[in-house]
């Protein structure tokens, strides 16, 4: 299966310019942790997943993949 919030996820951190490390700080969780969702190594958890939704201002539909529409 496609990793399709790895990839939303790189995509928004592109368009805000945002490093991995400041988007971490952001929602309180490690540097590590976003970096192995990018990869697709890790799941986020669902309270994570609302977390970067929230954060760029997008659907959790959108950042999962499901969606073209934010």
């Amino acid at each position: 299966m496609k990793n399709q919030f790895g990839e939303r996820l790189k995509e928004l951190l592109a368009e805000k310019n945002l490093s991995v490390n400041k988007f971490a700080e952001k929602i309180d969780v490690s540097p590590s942790a976003v970096s192995a969702w990018c990869r697709g190594l890790k799941q986020p958890t669902a309270d994570n997943i609302i977390l970067a939704a929230e954060f760029f201002g997008v659907s959790t539909d959108y950042i999962l993949g499901v969606s073209e529409y934010r």
